[in-house]
């Protein structure tokens, strides 16, 4: 876009000069080459201004497209990452019930284990 704009610049400005030239080496009156050149820097000034005014209503638009994705993206990115969290919870909740049941038999094991050395303890000594 800054290429174009020098382009635009550029050609303005060859155009005024042009223009101031040629009004400059006419034959006619100073005042009418006044008012024609007066005329002529007004139209520039009014074009200079349109051309200002359109670059910034595309600014403008640019702006906000780029921001509306910015915001698309992080609110992808945030629901993403909710997600994540949420698989992440269940499988900790998950593996944390897998070893509750895991400890919970090892205990009933272990339970049972001293309670059969036990009765195998009191059979010995009630039979002795």
């Amino acid at each position: 876009m800054k290429d174009q704009t020098r382009v635009i610049a550029a050609l303005l400005i060859g155009a005024a000069a042009g223009a101031a030239l040629g009004l400059l080496l006419a034959p006619e009156k100073g005042e009418t080459i006044r008012d024609g050149i007066a005329d002529y820097i007004n139209d520039l000034v009014d074009a200079a201004k349109d051309k200002a005014q359109a670059a910034s209503k595309d600014i403008k638009q640019y702006s906000g497209t780029v921001y509306d994705k910015a915001k698309t993206k992080l609110s992808e990115a945030v629901n993403d990452l909710n997600e994540y969290k949420d698989v992440a919870i269940e499988t900790a909740r998950s593996k944390t019930g897998d070893l509750k049941d895991q400890a919970q038999s090892k205990f009933n094991e272990g339970k049972a284990r001293v309670k059969n050395g036990s009765d195998e303890v009191n059979n010995s000594i009630q039979n002795s």
